[in-house]
C-alpha cells in the first residue's frame, strides 16, 4: 500500500483533506440554492425571449411546409422539416418548464416580502393623499422641497395671470368710461 504524494504531480498544493472538500461542496450547493432574485428574473426574461424565438421559428417552419393536397412533395424534405418542428416543440416545452421553475423560485424568494399595490406607486396629480403618502414614504428632502417650490411658483404664476386679466378689464372699463365722457362733452 502506498501513501498519497504530498505534492501534486503538477507542482501545485497538496489536495485538501476530505472534510474540507465536503465543506466546500456544501458551500457550493448552498450558493447554488441561494440564487439572487434579480438574477432569477434575468434568467426568466432570457427564457421568455427564447420561447418567443422558438415560437417564431415554429411558425416559420409551418409556413414553409407544404400541405398534403395532392401535390407531389419530397418525403426527405418533409421528414426533415417535421423533425425540426418536433425538436422545436420539445425545446419549447423544456423552456416552459424552466420558466415555471424560475417563476416558482421567484415567488418562493418573495413570499416574505411586503408587497405594495401598484396603484400606490403611481402618483396622481390631483390626489392630495398621494402627496402625503409620498412624503411619509421617506422621499428625499431636497426633491420634496424643490417640488414644493415649483408648486408655489406655479400658483404665483396663476395668481399673476388672474391679476393681469383683472387689470386689463379695469383698463378697458376706464377707457370706455373716458370715451363716453368725451362723447358727452
Amino acid at each position: 500500500m502506498t501513501t498519497p504524494p504530498l505534492v501534486s504531480p503538477f507542482g501545485g498544493q497538496p489536495p485538501p483533506p476530505p472534510q474540507q472538500q465536503q465543506q466546500q461542496q456544501q458551500q457550493a450547493a448552498q450558493a447554488a440554492r441561494d440564487v439572487n432574485t434579480a438574477s432569477l428574473c434575468r434568467i426568466g426574461q432570457e427564457t421568455v425571449q427564447d420561447i418567443v424565438l422558438r415560437t417564431m421559428e415554429i411558425f416559420q417552419l409551418l409556413r414553409n411546409m407544404q400541405l398534403p393536397n395532392g401535390v407531389t412533395y419530397n418525403p426527405n424534405t418533409h421528414g426533415d422539416r417535421l423533425g425540426k418542428l418536433q425538436e422545436h416543440l420539445r425545446m419549447l416545452s423544456v423552456l416552459f418548464r424552466k420558466l415555471r421553475l424560475v417563476y416558482d423560485k421567484c415567488n418562493e424568494n418573495c413570499a416574505g416580502m411586503d408587497t405594495v399595490p401598484p396603484e400606490q406607486l403611481i402618483p396622481f396629480v390631483d390626489d392630495d393623499s398621494s402627496k402625503h403618502e409620498e412624503r411619509s414614504a421617506g422621499q428625499s428632502r431636497p426633491a420634496t422641497e424643490e417640488r414644493r417650490e415649483i408648486l408655489e411658483v406655479n400658483k404665483l404664476k396663476q395668481k399673476n395671470q388672474q391679476l393681469k386679466q383683472i387689470m386689463d378689464q379695469l383698463r378697458n372699463l376706464i377707457w370706455e368710461i373716458n370715451s363716453m365722457l368725451a362723447v358727452r362733452s
